[in-house]
């Protein structure tokens, strides 16, 4: 049957269905070109039958054993490759899934990076495969060590608001968490995404369990576009790509070909399982801890926004990152090029008085602010201090952290900068303008 038939029988079928996804099987090689015009093709065809969101598995771009070939085979997110699919989605109008690109990230690691694409060819969001594959396995004659190529993400993404639902995003092995899965959940997800290269050797055992399971659990579609077939002499993926909906049903599956399937995402069904067994307000986070995401509630940020700061005001213009509970903004006196703050939402005068939940959040911002920081000042030291009363120095009665970045000879006795930060109030040094820390924020925005 001509793909024009075929498509044409599922149109007519899934005519009142407006959120129509398509799902691609493929079988990567090393051949990054043949690979991009094998995805293309099912994209193609996949947008004539009325897909509004098309997911590709993970290695979509390549599959490459070798190490040293695969480092040098990885582009950035700006690269070729990435540009092709985005020029391909803006001139379908379609939003593109791309389940597990190799990000090049340094000399020796790349990231597992799973982006989503808009319908005007931008990137909407990204994520970093946190759970890594490193696992031997003898009876299965299976052994990989993914951490020895790949560095592991640190954040689960918020979902993405797409024309099918808010899309959640996860990649292959990540399947096998299901806190991260309740994670998404709670956060907004109607669809969590398992773009997979699954082993064959699991998959008969594994691949439908986990994912039905994952649906179930949070009472969400499940989209997973997965590798087909035979990639190499020494490796080989399950298939079997599917969409499960909120009930636990396969609505849609592959076999071992390469291929698209399609599927109807119906956001009613959604609601009406949740309401029906309403298992998210049951849950006895009294008991248990609730599993929050630091990025799960990043938020723009206007520049006429005020955020209180003790009996001060920090403004939009100055804030650069926003977390469920904290915010990291430009400072208004800095000790040193690149010195900033992240501090709690709420007004909180001792660190002793923030919740489990506020400390988790305000060091996972702290980590991941100081990553940026140092990569934009050429720094691999940061000084990170908690003024913690009065006594320690604190000058406004607000739980705040400095983050620092530190140089060779920044300063001629190392500790100098304690009392730097001690005789704040003493300071002479002349505060900045409006417009110099609103330039400084825009710019760290971009990282964030």
């Amino acid at each position: 049957m001509s793909i024009r038939r075929f498509c044409s029988i599922y149109k007519n079928v899934l005519a009142d269905m407006d959120n129509l996804i398509a799902v691609c099987q493929v079988s990567s090689t090393a051949n990054k070109e043949t690979n991009f015009q094998m995805c293309k093709s099912l994209i193609t065809n996949a947008h004539k039958c009325g897909a509004q969101m098309i997911f590709l598995p993970e290695a979509f771009d390549y599959l490459e054993q070798d190490q040293t070939k695969s480092l040098e085979l990885a582009e950035s997110i700006n690269g070729p490759l990435i540009n092709n699919y985005k020029s391909l989605a803006k001139s379908l109008d379609i939003w593109l899934s791309l389940g597990g690109f190799h990000e090049k990230f340094s000399e020796t690691k790349l990231r597992n990076t799973h982006l989503v694409i808009n319908n005007k060819g931008e990137i909407a969001e990204t994520y970093h495969k946190m759970h890594l594959y490193d696992v031997d396995i003898p009876s299965k004659h299976l052994k990989t060590c993914e951490s020895s190529l790949i560095e592991a993400g640190n954040e689960i993404s918020p979902p993405v608001k797409t024309p099918i639902g808010n899309v959640g995003l996860a990649i292959c092995y990540d399947m096998r968490f299901s806190q991260m899965a309740i994670a998404l959940s709670e956060s907004g997800a109607d669809i969590l995404t398992y773009p997979s290269a699954f082993f064959f050797e699991t998959g008969a055992y594994h691949w439908e369990v986990l994912l039905r399971s994952r649906a179930i659990e949070t009472q969400s579609y499940v989209v997973a576009a997965a590798q087909t077939g035979k990639h190499s002499s020494v490796r080989k993926s399950w298939g079997h790509s599917m969409v499960v909906d909120p009930l636990g049903t396969v609505i849609a599956q592959c076999s071992e070909e390469s291929g698209f399937i399609l599927a109807p995402i119906d956001l009613s069904l959604i609601t009406s399982v949740r309401q029906s067994m309403p298992i998210q307000s049951h849950r006895r986070y009294d008991i248990y801890p609730k599993i929050v995401s630091s990025t799960s509630y990043n938020e723009s940020i206007k520049d006429s926004d005020e955020f209180k700061f003790g009996t001060a005001t920090v403004k939009g213009l100055q804030v650069f990152y926003k977390t469920q509970f904290c915010l990291a903004f430009t400072n208004i006196k800095c000790v040193l090029p690149g010195h900033v703050l992240v501090a709690p939402q709420r007004i909180v005068a001792k660190f002793t008085e923030l919740s489990k939940d506020e400390v988790n959040d305000l060091f996972l911002a702290v980590q991941k602010v100081e990553k940026v920081i140092e990569q934009i000042h050429n720094a691999n030291s940061s000084t990170i201090v908690i003024q913690d009363g009065q006594d320690a120095g604190q000058t406004i009665k607000h739980v705040h952290v400095h983050i620092i970045p530190r140089k060779p000879g920044d300063f001629l006795v190392n500790d100098d900068i304690y009392r730097k930060l001690q005789d704040e109030k003493k300071c002479t040094d002349p505060m900045r303008s409006n417009d110099e820390m609103a330039q400084e924020a825009k710019l760290l925005r971009l990282y964030f």
